[in-house]
């Protein structure tokens, strides 16, 4: 296998691989990220994405049951005896005419990826199964990662359902809602807070993981993208084999974005579909990275001849600077972006844009997006708002099919979500509004009556 699977290295200049099985997850020439490479002419390929529908029929092999593994022809890095799944991926497609006024769609024409129904509530579940099974392949006992809440609770599920291994967590002080802090700790996962944010923390990790022999899940492992590649073969399936026109994206340290453009980039190669969607990253305007260096500084991946010493004096003046990220969207609160090549490199692939909006746009989106039926965190609302701001400037139309990816449930941050509609003034500035948000626009606050079955009877009247 190993000559037909390894991992190789992102730069088209460089020659740099390493072997399957090898943990580094860096190129060993240059440094720079490496991709999980298949010699696709000696490896089964299927015919068509039809083929897929078999598996349906299969549901009881828990392979074909994993909204990830059933696609495994298209991540074949691991045999089936290595695969560890606890049922990811069982995602809805949801076409979303509710949403469609709000953000200027002609009905019909925007669905949402919903991927709050993983086992730990977020996309993260479809990557960490991939990285799971190949830290298995490689007999690895504990895992670590830094995260900002999503990663550490899928690991700890996947720790704690399977019991193979411990889960190792870096968090930053403060850095985590509540909903996926709680999620580590009952899991049992060892969560360690230090004294910094998540850049810091994912800086520790490396260095603690590579000191200490700890298998890393954070998504510099080509793995964990390999998994998350799955999303869009469910997208695809969820419109019957059709690529969409848009795909939308929160952007936090860029694993989707990055995924996403290997997962059509490859299927197209292979002759499976015949055009690839255009992309848009979204991200929260506290945490901007991508935006400043793509959208105004002009950054290009450039055929791999991006300009790499221009990216590294931005990070060191963010450092100088003491500018930190800061956003209510926590799970794309990164200034730091470790797949930010990936994500270039994705976006030329695929046409891409980018784009950044507020807090109280994403809010507002949250808001928008629950009143119509599905429940999301914050972060997972920057797609939708992030396509609001893009209709406004005529970039996507009304007519074109867009997908927007919502990332995680909404009881991962239910603070945010109660202090928008809260009545309480002082719980929403100390939540929301030193964040800059002004006005909870779609608020649905409780209504305030005596304890008197009259009273009772009026108001429902009145209200509902």
């Amino acid at each position: 296998m190993s000559e037909r699977i390894y991992q190789r290295c992102i730069q088209p200049d460089c020659a740099g691989t390493l072997a399957v099985d090898d943990t580094r997850f860096l190129c060993p020439r240059c440094g720079g990220l490496v991709d999980v490479a298949y010699e696709w002419s000696r490896l089964p390929v299927p015919p068509s994405l039809r083929f897929f529908e078999q598996r349906w029929a299969e549901r009881q092999d828990p392979l074909s049951c994993s909204g990830v593994w059933r696609f495994r022809e298209l991540l074949p890095f691991a045999e089936p005896r290595w695969i560890m799944t606890i049922g990811e991926g069982q995602t809805i497609l949801q076409q979303a005419d509710g949403l469609c006024g709000y953000v200027n769609m002609n009905r019909g024409r925007l669905y949402l990826q919903y991927e709050g129904l993983n086992p730990s509530g977020s996309f993260k579940d479809n990557g960490m199964t991939a990285a799971f099974t190949h830290a298995r392949m490689v007999g690895a006992r504990r895992a670590a990662c830094a995260s900002t809440g999503n990663t550490s609770a899928s690991l700890a599920v996947f720790c704690s359902a399977t019991g193979l291994m411990r889960a190792i967590i870096f968090i930053g002080s403060g850095k985590i809602a509540y909903g996926k802090l709680a999620q580590a700790l009952d899991h049992g996962a060892l969560t360690i807070q230090i004294a910094g944010d998540f850049d810091d923390a994912m800086q520790r990790v490396q260095q603690v993981s590579q000191q200490l022999g700890i298998y890393l899940v954070n998504s510099i492992n080509p793995f964990r993208l390999e998994g998350q590649k799955s999303i869009m073969y469910r997208v695809l399936e969820g419109l019957r084999w059709e690529v969409p026109d848009w795909v939308i994206v929160p952007g936090g340290n860029l694993g989707n974005v990055s995924a996403f453009g290997k997962a059509f980039f490859e299927l197209q190669q292979l002759g499976l579909i015949s055009r690839l969607p255009r992309l848009a990253v979204i991200n929260a305007a506290g945490a901007n990275t991508l935006y400043q260096l793509y959208e105004e500084q002009g950054i290009r991946w450039r055929a791999g001849a991006w300009p790499r010493q221009q990216v590294q004096e931005f990070f060191q003046q963010l450092q100088a600077q003491h500018r930190r990220a800061s956003t209510i969207a926590s799970a794309i609160e990164i200034n730091q972006p470790v797949n930010l090549p990936k994500a270039l490199r994705a976006l030329e692939w695929c046409d891409g844009v980018v784009r950044e909006v507020t807090d109280q746009e994403i809010l507002d989106a949250k808001a928008q997006v629950g009143v119509h039926g599905l429940g999301c965190e914050p972060a997972s609302a920057a797609s939708v708002a992030g396509l609001k701001r893009l209709r406004q400037e005529g970039v996507i139309s009304k007519d074109e099919r867009v997908v927007c990816v919502l990332t995680g449930h909404q009881l991962k941050d239910p603070t945010a979500t109660v202090a928008y509609h809260s009545t309480d003034p002082q719980m929403f500035e100390e939540v929301l509004g030193k964040r800059g948000v002004r006005r909870p626009t779609f608020a649905n606050r409780s209504v305030q009556v005596p304890n008197d079955l009259g009273e009772i009877i009026k108001a429902i009247e009145l209200y509902a």
